[in-house]
């Protein structure tokens, strides 16, 4: 069986207009209060319901009813948020 041919071809190189900046390379990297400001609140979400549902739903404050899941939920989505930033 005869034996195919090896392509030689030129390497791609795209063309400059096209060519990503380098300020992606140049951003600074993030603060140091932000992963602890991700984690306090992670702690803090997770504590504000953990204590919700031990109390059987009187404390942290009675008068909110289930709108206390909706803080503890909100603190980790909000932590969530900040970590997407995180670098």
């Amino acid at each position: 069986m005869p034996k195919s041919q090896v392509r030689k071809k030129k390497v791609y190189t795209p063309p400059t207009d096209v060519r990503p900046t380098t300020a992606a390379a140049t951003r600074k990297p993030s603060p140091v209060w932000l992963p602890a400001t991700a984690v306090a609140l992670i702690v803090g979400g997770i504590g504000w319901l953990v204590v919700y549902y031990l109390s059987e739903q009187e404390y942290p404050v009675m008068s909110w009813g289930y709108w206390n899941l909706a803080v503890g939920f909100g603190a980790m989505v909000g932590s969530l948020i900040l970590l997407s930033r995180w670098r």
